[in-house]
């Protein structure tokens, strides 16, 4: 059974064990993928690009949420009345 990897760098299983900071240097930045007999088991990514893919998303469930509530009627409210 074939296989999408989506990383140019790949490692296996054992590599990650045996060097861990390693495995992850040798992505420069990008996502390795950890292979386990072949197959990606799961995918190393660095912090920076973690949270740079977390924020992606916020954002994307944000724009979904306003996108969502854009035909709601606009209720105005003074400060004085809350």
């Amino acid at each position: 059974m074939t296989s999408l990897v989506l990383a140019e760098v790949t490692a296996s299983v054992s590599e990650l064990k045996r060097n861990p900071m390693g495995t992850v240097a040798a992505g420069e930045g990008a996502p390795v993928a950890i292979l386990n007999r072949n197959e990606p088991a799961f995918y190393c990514v660095p912090a920076r690009m973690y949270e740079a893919m977390m924020n992606r998303l916020e954002d994307a469930e944000l724009n979904a949420i306003a996108d969502a509530r854009a035909d709601e009627p606009i209720i105005k409210v003074a400060l004085s009345d809350l």
